[in-house]
């Protein structure tokens, strides 16, 4: 399995592939804050991998693995980042250091049991409403 550096590359090249059609060293450098240097080292242990495929000068590409890999690390962030606002965990920012913090430590069992969750949540607003009520000591 991918390091929690890697899953963080693979989600933000599967952002950008699904956003842009395309990602380049310099538009996931700009989006992750760091070198160009550092993204292309990445992006060649991903090929090494076998999750990405690169060519030096010319840019890279999912592979099949990789592409699912992206696709489901995007969705786990996405997942959480739902559940932790439907918490009320605090504005967007906080959320979002939240799940950073928190994604790569979750198997696949634990994100479907918040996943279902979450579905339950929204399904049953009334429910969701009276629970928190009663967490915060504010209801019955």
């Amino acid at each position: 399995m991918a390091t929690p550096s890697q899953e963080d590359y693979l989600e933000f090249i599967w952002v950008l592939v699904h956003d842009k059609g395309y990602a380049c060293v310099t538009d996931l450098a700009e989006m992750l804050g760091i070198s160009t240097a550092s993204v292309s080292k990445m992006v060649r242990r991903l090929h090494d991998d076998g999750l990405l495929t690169y060519e030096r000068y010319r840019g890279f590409s999912f592979t099949q693995r990789g592409r699912e890999q992206g696709e489901m690390l995007y969705v786990r962030h996405r997942t959480l980042e739902k559940f932790f606002t439907q918490l009320t965990a605090g504005p967007p920012e906080k959320v979002y250091k939240l799940v950073e913090g928190i994604e790569h430590h979750l198997d696949f069992d634990v994100m479907r049991c918040i996943e279902r969750l979450s579905e339950y949540i929204e399904a049953h607003p009334e429910w969701w409403r009276c629970f928190l009520e009663s967490a915060d000591g504010r209801g019955e």
